[in-house]
Parts: structure tokens; C-alpha cells; sequence
């Protein structure tokens, strides 16, 4: 198949099986039974450990809480989004839905169907491959934690203290998802904002991300 020797030679790796790659860049629309839901669910794992791993080395004096952070950051679907738009995916997914319907889910699409590769080339190449690609697609980044990494909420209540004497309020607005896999959305305005809206993992992590989101409205990034 010319799109998944297309798709390799992108993401220069070759592939032992090159179904397993197939069913990566394949989403339910078009088969229910053979798609990418559980190579994405091994993705997120193995992308969390080996950037977990990674940071461990960067900041191995950093307590818990900030290396939780810092992987928040860096392992969400809009990380996973921006490397599947820089590997230019949506060329590459395949769907059975109409055009129409597709724009609906495209950035899901991408950033699931990112995980998903990196769950193929665990399975296929292993660990120190995909640790590789991994850490490639990645470095920007890590660059970036590495030098610029803030805690949002922190900032956010430093600035609501000083400019009107009341910390920033934040609320949850659902917690949906499976078990495994959560996803909760927060909002979070100050005195004089409405409310910015984020999804996490969990609802701290959550609140980091609508912290970060009304900072960069408020210009204070």
C-alpha cells in the first residue's frame, strides 16, 4: 500500500509488520473492529514513560509535583496534535466518514492517531525505537519545559491577588471519559473575565491548562 510506505518513509522508520502500521492510522468510521483505539491506548502509556524518563534526567532534583507538571505539559492531545500536523497525518488517516463530518473530528483524529503510531512502533520495534522517535518529535518540547516551564495556577492567583485582592475562581464542568482515560474540563475566570474553558486528565491538571489559556487571553503569558 503506497500510503503506509509513504508513511514510513515520513517517519523513518520501517516497519517488520507493516498491518500493524495500517490499523495505526485507522479509525473506527471505517472498521469498527481492526482500528487504532487500543494502539493509541499503549501510545499514551509509552509516551508518558519515556518522557517521564527523560525529565526524570533533565530535573532530577525537582520534587514530585513539579515533574507532574512538567509531563502534563508536554503528554496532552495538543502536543500529540501539533507532532501528528508536523508529520502531516490527516494525509495519511483513514476514515469512513463524509468530509463534512470528519472536520468535526479531525484534531481528535490526528492526535489519537499520533498515539497510535507510537503504540505500532512499540509493538513492532520496541522500546528503544520508539523512545527514539519519541524524543525526536518531542524535543522542541522539552527544550521548552526545560528552560520557560511556569505553574499557570500559581501565576494566575499571583496576578488576580494583586489586581483585585481575590483569587481566581475555578470550576468543574464534567468529568467524562473511561476509567482509564478521563478527561475532565475546567473553566477558570478572574474579578473582571468570563470563563476559559481546558480539558486534563485530571482536574488539576485541567485547571493548569484554563490557567495557562486565560494568562495568554489576559497577556501575561
Amino acid at each position: 500500500m503506497d500510503k503506509i510506505k509513504t508513511l514510513q518513509k515520513k517517519i523513518k522508520i520501517d516497519f517488520k509488520n507493516e498491518k500493524i502500521l495500517l490499523q495505526a492510522i485507522t479509525h473506527k468510521s471505517f472498521d469498527p473492529n481492526n482500528n487504532y483505539e487500543n494502539l493509541e491506548f499503549l501510545g499514551d502509556r509509552v509516551l508518558g514513560l519515556v518522557v517521564s524518563k527523560k525529565l526524570f534526567e533533565l530535573f532530577p532534583n525537582n520534587k514530585v509535583g513539579s515533574l507532574d507538571k512538567k509531563l502534563a505539559s508536554l503528554v496532552n492531545k495538543n502536543k500529540c496534535l501539533e507532532v501528528g500536523n508536523k508529520l502531516n497525518l490527516k494525509e495519511f488517516v483513514i476514515t469512513g466518514n463524509s468530509k463534512s463530518s470528519k472536520n468535526i473530528v479531525e484534531n481528535k483524529i490526528i492526535s489519537d492517531c499520533c498515539e497510535a503510531i507510537i503504540g505500532a512502533i512499540y509493538l513492532d520495534r520496541g522500546f528503544e525505537i520508539s523512545q527514539i522517535f519519541i524524543l525526536k518529535q518531542w524535543k522542541n518540547f522539552i527544550n521548552d519545559a526545560e528552560t520557560t516551564f511556569i505553574d499557570a495556577k500559581t501565576r494566575l492567583q499571583e496576578y488576580s491577588l494583586k489586581n483585585f485582592k481575590l483569587l481566581p475562581i475555578y470550576k468543574l464542568v464534567s468529568n467524562t471519559g473511561p476509567r482509564h482515560k478521563p478527561k475532565f474540563k475546567v473553566g477558570v475566570k478572574l474579578e473582571n473575565s468570563t470563563y476559559i474553558y481546558a480539558i486534563g486528565s485530571s482536574k488539576k491538571i485541567a485547571e493548569q491548562f484554563a490557567a495557562a489559556e486565560l494568562l495568554k487571553k489576559i497577556n501575561q503569558k
